[in-house]
């Protein structure tokens, strides 16, 4: 009898927990059902019409068909650059710091094959988003887990417990770990940090010789003057550090698949030549509309998206406490992170967000599928407008009075 062939990185691979409640959600709506769907950082809005323009043009110029550059074409880099140095003050080399990527998430994998040996260990706070981990598993690698903590209300990351809990696990681990991946404002928490938090990481980062992978996919969308810090805005930062930034969140452009990774050389060199093997680029007009999108329409982000995202924050918040729900206010990100109320807590994220799903029609992320620290909570995205807001704040408290009722009667 043929022996069955293994597959040992996809055997490493749990069960995504988030398509237990996609499945659920596709069963629902398919029945018929009004599915009031929270439960993907997927923006419902178009890209900027210039950006969209801009597109069109190029795309019907016949020597934009054929295959591109693997970094990014060269203004591409260029516009990435100028976007650093006009939002933080930074200095890179189009050349050398940059590369353009198929979105951030692309770009982070690709980064971890490039530069992952067998065995290394990848220092990860959990929550996160679950590739933050799993490249690293994927790419051979061992993760070490470690809660990030914060604060309930500011949603503020304890940055002395972070530095001390990242000590003890340089100290702790063996293998000694050779990368730290942060990510603020955070997904799936909306924590954040300050600039002197990025003083001390680069100050250890330079003292215990490791690599520092920095995600800020969520940095333009901020609230009430809050500025996103770049870990690049360290004197020195580029000898330790690489960034990453997409176009998906901020400019409306998820399915365009554009993004960027900057910094240290070596990482940046490691990952354009991954990329060299592995894909020929985005499609040139692509490039070419996010080039413009990034030197020409920044502003639109704060005139057209970050009002939005604030307005469903604060009309979320509000149904919410109304219909029996208390969750923080972030500062940042499109996302609340936001903890289930008592009277469910005990049921764990999961089996709460089948239930809001089944009983209330609305769609959140569980928790625990972004890590243990995670399951006394739900992630909501804020990709509904106020009305199905609203009508979402109805079905719950719907549900949780019943679930009282049910509750009381029970004993």
């Amino acid at each position: 009898m043929f022996e069955e062939i293994q597959f040992d990185k996809i055997n490493r691979l749990p069960k995504y927990v988030f398509a237990v409640v996609n499945e659920l959600k596709m069963a629902e709506r398919r029945a018929g059902a009004d599915v009031i769907d929270f439960s993907m950082g997927n923006p419902d809005g178009s890209a900027f019409e210039p950006i969209i323009e801009k597109l069109v043009e190029t795309a019907r110029k016949p020597h934009t068909h054929g295959y591109s550059a693997s970094k990014g074409i060269y203004k591409l880099r260029l516009a990435i650059c100028n976007w650093y140095k006009r939002k933080y003050g930074v200095e890179l080399d189009p050349e050398s710091e940059a590369v353009a990527t198929m979105g951030s998430k692309e770009g982070y994998v690709h980064l971890v094959q490039a530069i992952t040996n067998p065995g290394d260990v990848a220092i990860v706070p959990d929550p996160t988003y679950p590739i933050h981990s799993y490249a690293f598993v994927l790419a051979g690698g061992n993760v070490e887990k470690m809660e990030l903590s914060f604060d309930e209300e500011s949603f503020e990351v304890d940055e002395d417990k972070f530095i001390y809990d990242l000590k003890r696990a340089l100290k702790n681990s063996v293998p000694r770990p050779r990368y730290l991946i942060v990510n603020f404002p955070h997904n799936p928490t909306t924590a954040t940090v300050t600039p002197a938090f990025y003083e001390k990481l680069v100050k250890i980062a330079k003292e215990e010789r490791f690599y520092i992978i920095s995600d800020i996919a969520y940095a333009d969308i901020t609230f009430e003057g809050y500025k996103t810090p770049s870990i690049l805005e360290v004197e020195g930062a580029k000898d330790v550090a690489v960034e990453s930034f997409t176009l998906s969140k901020s400019y409306n452009m998820a399915g365009w698949r554009v993004g960027f990774v900057v910094g240290n050389p070596k990482l940046v060199g490691a990952l354009q030549k991954i990329k060299s093997w592995l894909d020929y680029g985005m499609f040139t007009p692509i490039q070419v509309a996010a080039t413009v999108g990034l030197d020409e329409y920044e502003h639109l982000v704060d005139e057209l998206v970050i009002p939005k995202y604030k307005k469903r924050r604060d009309v979320l918040i509000d149904a919410f406490e109304k219909a029996g729900w208390s969750v923080g206010k972030p500062k940042a990100s499109m996302f609340i992170w936001a903890k289930i109320p008592e009277i469910a807590r005990d049921m764990g994220s999961l089996e709460f967000s089948k239930e809001l799903l089944l009983k209330a029609h609305v769609a959140v992320s569980p928790g625990i599928g972004f890590g243990e620290y995670g399951d006394d909570y739900v992630r909501i995205a804020l990709i509904e407008n106020e009305k199905r807001i609203r009508q979402a704040a109805k079905n719950i408290k719907k549900y949780l009075n019943e679930l009282k009722k049910e509750k009381a009667n029970n004993g």
